[in-house]
């Protein structure tokens, strides 16, 4: 007869427990690094702080057994917290970092060690709560006045009573401003997604609304057109055959006018282009003017599109730029575009950015020009040859783009 252990019964139970506790929430701090790319144990590198929980006893006091036995029953009590701060949603956060505070100034009269416990809770209110940065810092000086009085009623000496303070207040206002530009940073994101979002959508708009007046009317008349000539086939056979040639003639009309569509869905990549390249130069706080793009064949604007494309991720990586400009101009049948930025300039070889863009002008028969003086930002100047019935654009719309 085999007697079933107990203890093997438990580890399950144990070990669901445990991955329960261990899985982070959807809004915790844990969770928000997964979703950015982050190993879920990054801040774990923070708690390299504690090293002063076993440094202070050398400025005082020593490594007595009063010490040990302390750190022995607090140090995990406070991994637990610090670890439950990270993975518990953001409304139930904060009651751990005013846990570590709690214990730390609990500790005060025996273990000058839980100050480091004190300066933990101060911080980590402020990492784990996403509310008024104006509150965070009303709660930093009130916890720190409670420290100073209780400093004080233990008996202290003045150097620490101001020099913890001070530095719990220095370490929260530098993770506040931190922390509030993170918040700035994820809304500026999320109002870009939503800009992305909102563009496509009234795109696809467009385009349903353009192919139904397009094509709704055209169809309905090929139908009539159709079905008459199907009534009288037996009746008038040459009245048939006419209304079957109107339903051919406006067949090939629609389709003429949908490929003409087509191609003018397709001629916006270069206004998307620039939209994009703004988007992606804010971001890096550099702000871009240009005009609308002026009319040209499909094969060169798609061309143009891309050098534009790699001209704004090279001044995004290279230029420390803070200002760009696109300009477009026409004389005769020669295009030019024009993108200029004030950063450091300097660039004295093409890399495979330069060197793709070189690639793509000379396959539209076109020249790709680059003025990059040190200190005086970088120019790329393309120019292409158009098809002798392209539209001029008129040489003062780019004057009052490019100063």
């Amino acid at each position: 007869m085999i007697v079933p252990d107990p203890f093997a019964q438990d580890v399950p139970v144990l070990s669901s427990w445990l991955s329960s506790r261990l899985r982070p929430a959807p809004d915790s701090a844990v969770a928000d690094n997964l979703r950015s790319g982050k190993p879920a144990w990054s801040d774990a590198v923070h708690l390299l702080w504690t090293g002063w929980v076993f440094l202070t006893p050398i400025f005082g006091g020593g490594f007595t057994a009063t010490w040990v036995w302390l750190t022995v029953l607090t140090y995990p009590v406070f991994l637990a917290l610090y670890g439950r701060q990270l993975l518990a949603p953001r409304r139930y956060a904060p009651r751990f970092a005013l846990a570590m505070v709690a214990m730390g100034l609990a500790l005060l009269p025996w273990y000058p060690s839980g100050i480091s416990y004190f300066i933990f809770g101060c911080v980590t209110l402020r990492v784990c709560r996403t509310g008024s940065a104006r509150r965070y810092l009303a709660q930093l000086v009130a916890l720190n006045a409670l420290f100073v009085g209780i400093a004080l009623w233990v008996g202290y000496q003045w150097q620490l009573v101001v020099w913890i303070p001070a530095m719990a207040m220095i370490i929260g206002i530098i993770v506040n401003v931190e922390s509030t530009n993170k918040d700035r940073e994820a809304a500026l994101q999320l109002s870009q997604d939503e800009v992305r979002r909102l563009a496509a959508t009234a795109e696809r708009e467009r385009i349903g609304r353009d192919l139904h007046d397009l094509l709704g009317h055209t169809l309905s008349l090929i139908t009539l057109k159709l079905e008459l000539s199907r009534k009288l086939f037996d009746r008038d056979p040459e009245r048939a055959r006419a209304e079957v040639t109107e339903a051919e003639a406006i067949a090939r009309q629609a389709l003429a006018e949908v490929r003409s569509a087509v191609t003018g869905i397709r001629a916006s990549d270069l206004a998307a282009e620039l939209a994009a390249a703004r988007l992606l130069l804010e971001c890096q706080h550099v702000h871009l003017d240009y005009p609308p793009p002026p009319p040209m064949p499909v094969e060169i604007e798609r061309g143009l599109a891309l050098v534009l494309r790699e001209a704004a991720t090279n001044i995004v990586r290279h230029a420390q730029a803070h200002q760009a400009w696109v300009a477009f101009e026409q004389d005769g049948r020669m295009l030019s575009m024009q993108i200029r930025d004030d950063g450091q300039g300097g660039v004295q070889v093409d890399g495979n950015g330069l060197t793709g863009m070189r690639e793509r002008v000379a396959a539209l028969r076109g020249t790709l020009l680059v003025t990059s003086v040190r200190g005086q930002g970088t120019t790329v100047a393309v120019q292409v040859p158009l098809p002798a019935a392209t539209r001029s654009v008129p040489a003062a719309a780019p004057v009052a783009v490019i100063p």
